[in-house]
């Protein structure tokens, strides 16, 4: 049992004030396997002063070269507890052994790399002609005080994904981790001391949401990063308009793959089921609806179907697994009622289509449904679980009218040999990433975020820096 009674301050674990707790609950077994505070205004202002003191202290002195070097050392510190990680998130989240080391913690050191990389290629300053004859400087300074929250589903990668620009831009954060994964926030704290960064530019805390709604109203605050749901991204960018406060939200999706009439079913089958199932469906670029040829349709829904049930799915800390439990009893009763919403309207589970009764532990049966249309709710809405709902097309044009239809707009797939259409079409669908032929959903050297609903601003690539800077004119003599 890991009963944690601190949160990371100022590069130390302090006695948190609260005397709430937030119990972790492991989604495989059920049971109770650690607490943490569920901070409140007192942390949270500790927190906030922190941060605050840092960016006006000796770590605006730091150098850009000087803070690269940081954010390398930093990913060096993780990788060094990359088994630690894992065995935290895998009992935390549910991932399995098999996928937490890679996808859950040496994606996240890859991140910070990517960072490092286009960091030392950055134009922190750049030296304009003005319109007056006179020179001008563009100095790109750090926001500020930032605000990192963080969902559950891939917690130290998408903390990664903030935390790499905080450091690279001079910016300080107060991490807010989710509270149903929140047991290996201290260990990314201790990375972050580690790595020698000066005291409160990283500090770690727990909370939920009136805890969280804290941190984000904080009039300290200056830039507010929020990864997760629309309608929970929707509140924060609220608050955040109110003050007239920096926001970057990346939120839900429900992207569309669409497959092409030439696609070749033998070499691109595990990528096109894994494409909407990584994470057991729980990412939020999972292609979740499948958009299929007319004159294939059985044929591709039946092979999609016979892959699906062939998943190995149960405990994660079995080797032999591909898919684990979701993250929480209340996710396991959405997707239930999501799978019956499904059945109701008339989608026909091709394979699943049922929570998995194994004793214990919160599972539901991969599922794929066909006779979809883009009209039903488990179209429309993000899921969130092993689930993939095929949507028949009879032209391209059609194909792309419905991966349109959509309020996200995050990422998407074409499935095909011609890897020339694939290109055309791409550029026709209003979502932010578009893979051919892979069930990635971003690469981690370019930018990275969504369209519509799916959120606002962009990480990772150098574009990723951008949200965490200001703009300065200084007008100098002619």
């Amino acid at each position: 049992m890991d009963d944690q009674t601190t949160i990371f301050i100022d590069n130390d674990h302090v006695t948190a004030s609260a005397a709430e707790r937030i119990s972790v609950i492991n989604p495989a077994t059920e049971a109770v396997i650690g607490s943490v505070p569920d901070c409140g205004p007192a942390d949270i202002d500790r927190a906030v002063a922190s941060s605050v003191a840092a960016f006006n202290g000796e770590w605006r002195r730091w150098t850009p070269d000087e803070r690269v070097e940081a954010l390398s050392r930093f990913s060096q510190a993780i990788q060094g507890r990359m088994q630690e990680f894992a065995d935290v998130i895998t009992a935390e989240v549910g991932t399995p052994t098999t996928q937490s080391m890679m996808m859950q913690v040496f994606a996240s050191t890859m991140v910070l790399d990517q960072y490092v990389n286009a960091a030392k290629n950055y134009s922190w300053q750049e030296q304009r002609q003005g319109s007056l004859g006179q020179k001008v400087l563009i100095n790109r300074q750090p926001v500020g005080v930032c605000a990192g929250i963080v969902p559950w589903n891939v917690p130290l990668f998408i903390a990664a994904m903030k935390l790499g620009p905080v450091i690279a831009t001079g910016s300080t954060m107060i991490l807010k981790t989710a509270p149903e994964t929140p047991l290996h926030g201290r260990l990314i704290g201790e990375c972050a001391k580690e790595a020698g960064l000066p005291a409160g530019v990283v500090n770690v805390v727990s909370a939920d949401r009136v805890g969280s709604e804290y941190l984000v109203r904080h009039n300290d605050i200056d830039k507010v990063s929020f990864t997760g749901s629309a309608l929970t991204g929707g509140i924060v960018g609220g608050i955040c308009g109110e003050q007239i406060k920096r926001c970057t939200l990346e939120l839900g999706g429900k992207s569309a793959a669409i497959v092409l009439d030439d696609v070749d079913l033998d070499a691109v089958m595990g990528d096109l089921v894994m494409s909407g199932m990584l994470n057991t469906g729980q990412a939020c670029g999972a292609q979740t609806r499948i958009l299929v040829p007319g004159s294939r349709y059985d044929e591709i829904t039946e092979a999609l179907g016979a892959a699906v049930a062939a998943i190995p799915y149960g405990d994660p800390t079995d080797p032999e697994m591909v898919l684990g439990p979701l993250v929480a009893k209340r996710q396991h009763d959405k997707v239930g009622g999501y799978l019956q919403a499904g059945k109701d309207a008339g989608a026909i589970a091709v394979t699943g289509g049922n929570l998995a009764d194994m004793g214990k532990g919160f599972y539901v049966e991969p599922t794929v449904f066909r006779d979809v249309t883009n009209e039903m709710t488990i179209a429309r809405e993000e899921i969130f679980g092993p689930v993939l709902s095929c949507i028949q097309y009879d032209s391209v044009d059609e194909a792309i009218a419905i991966a349109n239809d959509s309020d996200y707009g995050l990422s998407g797939s074409v499935w095909t040999q011609d890897f020339d259409q694939a290109a055309e079409i791409a550029g026709q669908i209003r979502t932010g990433v578009v893979a051919v032929n892979s069930a990635a959903i971003l690469d981690m050297a370019s930018p990275f975020g969504g369209f519509k609903k799916s959120g606002i601003g962009r990480e990772l690539g150098p574009e990723g820096f951008g949200p965490f800077t200001e703009i300065q004119s200084v007008l100098l003599p002619a």
